[in-house]
């Protein structure tokens, strides 16, 4: 089924990273960095099935052409810790044809992006099977410049109101909306989600759906991007170690809870003589393992959770079963009894009989005592069904769970088992590795 995915991250030459460079991975093209004159060639990647540059209305001819628009990007901005271009990562729905994901990402480029006044330089990668790619992985890699562009080129002055985190959840929403509809026009009854998983849980659960609500009641899987895939692949052994980073920069993490001394603020002489606060953090006591390792784990946690869920609901709709068996069995025996009532006795001598007023008293009897075992039967149905229905959904849940618990198993894990690499080797922050070896674009 089609799943929600959506992350944005910047560019940034204090990273070592070159838009140019970018550019050239994800559209398997060739080009030249004029500004360092180096040279990218990745026409020979497979898995890129389309590329293209929108730009708004008005722009320079020249902002068609990719080398040309990244090259006048890195000439532009001059500073060492310039943020180059804005990129977006976004997963496409597998139900739909290729003119249907190519037609879905210009509409919502052109719509949320070219028509601000960015340009938009996006490829869509399709999985490549001798690589091992799930067969499912369709996304796009959209680029996006961090200055409004007009006829003469590039805006003196970055509009600062698309780095709001408002709007960053206005596009999230946007794209599961234009993906949704995309789903609906294609005849496909499946939808996405941007919110999270316990947003989501909340809401089924207002709105008084139990069965969506305990089948969103799960932990979310963390995102395996390509390096950390890679690393898997080569059977990389991860490094984990204490790095220096800024002091806002610093992860919060649950083992501060533990009295454990995670991080120390150190002075750093800069490169001219004056010193810096920086922060040390001690990842090897935090990690714990590869993100691969750690993906896994939570699969397999939400599968044992779930095959416990499941019992636990199986279980209450045996006793319910029994209980309106046993409800009906006794509304049975209350007609029974009623029928067996000797008819009222007349005249004088009623030795063997009942009178009137006795015999009404013991039907009303017998007919409150019906009633009572059917309306036990009933509300033992009523919830029978819902039971049933939020085991029904957890018995899916669980299948699911099963097939991404053996995917990654088959994909993505070492030799080693589900936690061959554990405490001690990184669980990546964005990278495979903590000394850099898969350096990426």
């Amino acid at each position: 089924m089609a799943s929600f995915h959506q992350s944005f991250q910047v560019i940034k030459r204090s990273a070592g990273r070159s838009s140019v460079a970018c550019a050239a991975y994800r559209s398997g093209g060739r080009l030249t960095d004029s500004r360092t004159g180096n040279v990218f060639d990745f026409s020979r990647r497979k898995g890129v099935a389309h590329a293209e540059i929108l730009t708004p209305e008005g722009a320079p001819e020249w902002a068609q052409d990719r080398e040309a628009l990244w090259n006048a990007v890195e000439a532009f901005e001059k500073r060492r810790d310039a943020q180059l271009a804005r990129e977006i990562n976004m997963a496409l729905p597998h139900e739909l044809t290729a003119e249907e994901r190519l037609a879905l990402v210009r509409d919502y480029v052109g719509r949320e992006f070219v028509a601000k006044g960015m340009v938009a330089d996006f490829a869509i990668h399709e999985p490549v099977a001798e690589n091992g790619d799930d067969p499912r992985n369709f996304h796009a890699h959209v680029m996006l410049s961090m200055r409004k562009i007009g006829r003469s080129g590039f805006n003196r002055t970055k509009t600062r109101e698309w780095n709001a985190d408002a709007q960053l959840v206005a596009w999230r929403a946007a794209w599961a909306e234009t993906q949704n509809r995309a789903l609906e026009r294609a005849g496909h009854r499946v939808r996405v989600d941007h919110r999270s998983l316990e947003a989501q849980r909340q809401a089924a659960q207002e709105r008084g759906d139990r069965a969506e609500a305990a089948k969103l009641d799960r932990a979310p899987e963390i995102h395996i991007g390509p390096r950390a895939r890679a690393a898997v692949r080569r059977q990389h052994e991860l490094e984990s170690r204490p790095r220096e980073t800024g002091l806002r920069q610093q992860p919060r993490r649950e083992a501060r809870e533990k009295g454990v001394p995670l991080h120390g603020v150190i002075r750093v002489k800069g490169p001219d003589g004056p010193s810096h606060a920086k922060r040390l953090i001690r990842y090897p006591q935090i990690d714990q393992g590869s993100r691969a390792t750690w993906n896994a784990e939570l699969v397999a946690r939400n599968q044992a959770r779930s095959f416990a869920r499941a019992e636990h609901r199986e279980r209450q709709a045996a006793r319910l079963r029994m209980t309106e068996l046993r409800a009906l069995g006794q509304a049975r025996e209350a007609e029974a009894q009623m029928r067996e009532l000797p008819p009222p006795s007349k005249g004088l001598f009623r030795s063997k009989g009942l009178s009137a007023a006795e015999f009404e008293a013991r039907r009303r009897e017998w007919i409150m005592a019906r009633d009572r075992a059917r309306r036990r039967a009933q509300l033992a149905r009523a919830l029978l069904g819902e039971v049933e229905g939020i085991l029904a959904g957890l018995l899916h849940i669980r299948g699911l769970h099963q097939q991404r618990h053996r995917s990654l198993q088959l994909l993505w894990l070492p030799p080693g088992g589900l936690l061959g690499h554990h405490r001690g080797h990184g669980r990546g922050r964005g990278q495979s590795g903590s000394g850099g070896v898969f350096e990426g674009f």
